[in-house]
């Protein structure tokens, strides 16, 4: 019985943390759909793309995708999916030449050292799992987590290239079948 109302709690907390996401990404989202749908882009255009940007991601375009656009379910967590990991390759393979060139400035420099350890510190479950930890650190759709922060995660941790790909897809995975279930949730509270 414990466990139930335990369960219930983290639930409940995690579907307030997760709803009340698009109050502080609100501005960047709601910019950048009405930006490109004034430009004329097809909706699902607009889902893969916001889902692609740092900080939003899927967790702030699937609502889009059900609530602005109507688009079914499976298709918007599809589309979120695939924007989501469009990145993730280049972010693998290009981030030790970027952050090795911003370096070289005292700004760059400062900053590096503030995300790898910001990054170790929040990263502590991809220290102790390693692969495992990562997936799960990418799949709890939480503000600072995400494919892009597990890249640099898997990077910052010597994870292997295929390894840290496979585990982020997954966890994607996690956090599209999450945001969707409670958007899904949402719907029925309307």
């Amino acid at each position: 019985m414990k466990l139930d109302n335990r369960l219930k709690k983290i639930l409940l907390i995690l579907l307030i943390v997760i709803l009340s996401q698009p109050l502080f990404c609100n501005t960047t989202a709601d910019k950048t759909v009405a930006w490109l749908k004034a430009k004329g882009v097809a909706p699902e255009l607009i889902v893969v793309i916001i889902s692609m940007i740092p900080v939003i991601e899927l967790r702030g375009s699937i609502p889009v995708a059900i609530f602005l656009f109507n688009i079914p379910w499976l298709e918007a967590a599809v589309l979120s999916i695939i924007g989501n990991m469009i990145p993730v390759p280049f972010l693998l393979l290009l981030i030790d030449w970027f952050f090795g060139l911003i370096s070289k400035v005292k700004p760059g420099r400062k900053f590096t050292e503030w995300l790898f350890t910001r990054t170790r510190r929040k990263g502590k479950s991809i220290e102790k799992y390693e692969e495992i930890g990562l997936a799960i650190f990418v799949g709890i759709p939480l503000p600072g987590t995400g494919g892009w922060t597990g890249a640099l995660a898997a990077n910052i941790f010597g994870l292997r290239f295929w390894r840290s790909m496979f585990f982020i897809f997954l966890g994607v995975i996690m956090a599209a079948i999450i945001v969707t279930i409670l958007s899904l949730m949402g719907t029925l509270a309307l």
